[in-house]
């Protein structure tokens, strides 16, 4: 009690898009008294009784739900199994004394002598902690633990310990990064290393032929996991190996580059490219953790910074918040979280999730276009940017200021045409995210303003 779960449910619950359900509320009102009264008139253990039987019903309705507990519901054995059986359960972390100081003179029942509440405090404390999947201090945190993503100085060196399970781990990554981390990632994983496995730069890792060699190389049995580290590239390629391999196994995903910490190794979407566009080939395979050490971002060069600082302004753009302009370790995060918790509203892309568009139908459009070599993915999402917030009716100011995107040469009737390949196109009509007064919305365009958009992108 007092940790603030009143507070923060329908915070969270207002993130994910799930409904918020206050046991203690919707006890008092299916009880037709308050929980203090109750405990007058019928004894402690009459109302756990009555507890059990509501919060085991609220942990089995059929929608998803952000469930609030009673302070003592973890004292009880049948709420216990249930947490373990059907929820993700949230440790939302206080200290004894803040805790004491909110529930104070409320009338709480077990919170009038303030020994007696640091006693049942530590007395729970244990069982807190056995019922918790994760434990979180507000909502951005909450977030980023229901969707298994893990942010802080100085992760990578704990890796051993945050990968899940206790299969054994095969280590992917780049020449690059695999030269300035993997010696620290093979260290943290100790003994659980079984391989390790090396993919080209870049999009060339995302092809067909990388993806069979790696699962001839693979040696897992289906409790081992893939544990990929690197760019978006790696964390893309490693991730579809993972969905395939053996049918699918667990992965981790171990973001170094910037794009990767906000964007590309969150949620779940690993794909390779084909000749006709990119990311045509792919799985959803939520990683079964996703390692984010915000350290690993100073060994980026200023040009690979800025290739991510792309995603945080599509993002800040989203959120309708300048998250540009934040330091390095909460601008991940709070990028992070965002992204998280538009796909946990939406893990398989039919509905929410598609925001995260922004500006990248007109980018992946430029990439194959120049055939992914010469376009990087940040400069053609900032000036896919350009493109919807021109078509939006927006001020372009911010994306020119930070990102300063330049005209690219590539072949006009070659982005035009995979453009129309977009996943978002149905019926052969053309379908952009755009930024609303309300905020973000998937909306059919005009072809010729459209085309005309995209033409403003690319140089004479």
């Amino acid at each position: 009690m007092g940790a603030g779960k009143s507070t923060l449910g329908p915070q969270l619950a207002g993130r994910l898009g799930r409904p918020f359900i206050d046991l203690d509320r919707d006890l008092e009102q299916a009880l037709g008294v308050t929980i203090p009264v109750f405990f007058e008139q019928h004894g402690e253990s009459a109302f756990r009784l009555q507890e059990e039987r509501h919060a085991i019903a609220a942990l089995r309705v059929a929608d998803p739900a952000v469930v609030a507990l009673g302070g003592g519901a973890v004292e009880t054995d049948a709420i216990r199994d249930e947490l373990r059986e059907r929820a993700f359960t949230l440790l939302l972390e206080v200290d004894p004394a803040t805790a004491w100081e909110r529930s104070r003179g409320r009338g709480r029942p077990l919170a009038r002598d303030e020994s007696e509440f640091h006693s049942l405090f530590e007395r729970r404390r244990e069982l807190y902690e056995e019922v918790a999947d994760a434990a979180a201090r507000d909502a951005d945190a909450a977030v980023l633990a229901a969707a298994g993503v893990h942010v802080h100085l100085g992760a990578l060196d704990e890796l051993g310990s945050l990968v899940p399970a206790d299969g054994a781990a095969a280590l992917v990554s780049d020449p690059h990064v695999g030269g300035i981390y993997g010696a620290a990632a093979q260290i943290a994983l100790g003994n659980r290393l079984a391989s390790v496995h090396e993919v080209p730069q870049g999009e060339a890792a995302k092809t067909a032929t990388v993806v069979e060699r790696l699962w001839s190389e693979l040696l897992l049995d289906r409790r081992g996991v893939v544990v990929a580290l690197g760019g978006g590239s790696t964390t893309d390629v490693a991730g579809f190996a993972a969905a395939t391999y053996l049918r699918g196994i667990d992965w981790v995903a171990v973001p170094t580059t910037l794009v990767g910490q906000v964007d590309a190794a969150i949620g779940g979407k690993t794909a390779i490219d084909l000749p006709q566009g990119k990311n045509l080939a792919g799985a959803f395979h939520w990683p079964a953790r996703a390692v984010i050490d915000p350290a690993t971002l100073e060994t980026l060069s200023e040009e690979q910074r800025l290739e991510g600082m792309a995603e945080v302004v599509k993002t800040g753009l989203l959120a309708g918040a300048p998250l540009w302009g934040l330091p390095t370790p909460e601008l991940v995060q709070q990028c992070a979280a965002y992204k998280a918790a538009v796909c946990l509203r939406d893990p398989h892309d039919r509905g929410d999730r598609t925001v995260l568009n922004l500006g990248h139908t007109f980018a992946h459009a430029l990439e194959a276009a120049a055939g992914y070599e010469g376009v990087t993915h940040g400069r053609a999402v900032a000036l896919g940017l350009l493109a919807a917030l021109r078509l939006s009716g927006r001020s372009t100011d911010v994306v020119e200021q930070v990102l300063a995107p330049k005209p690219v040469r590539v072949d006009r009737d070659r982005a035009w045409r995979a453009l129309q390949r977009d996943k978002k196109a149905r019926g052969g009509e053309v379908r952009l995210v755009l930024l609303a007064d309300d905020g973000p919305v998937v909306a059919a365009q005009p072809e010729v303003e459209v085309r005309s958009a995209l033409d403003e992108l690319i140089a004479e």
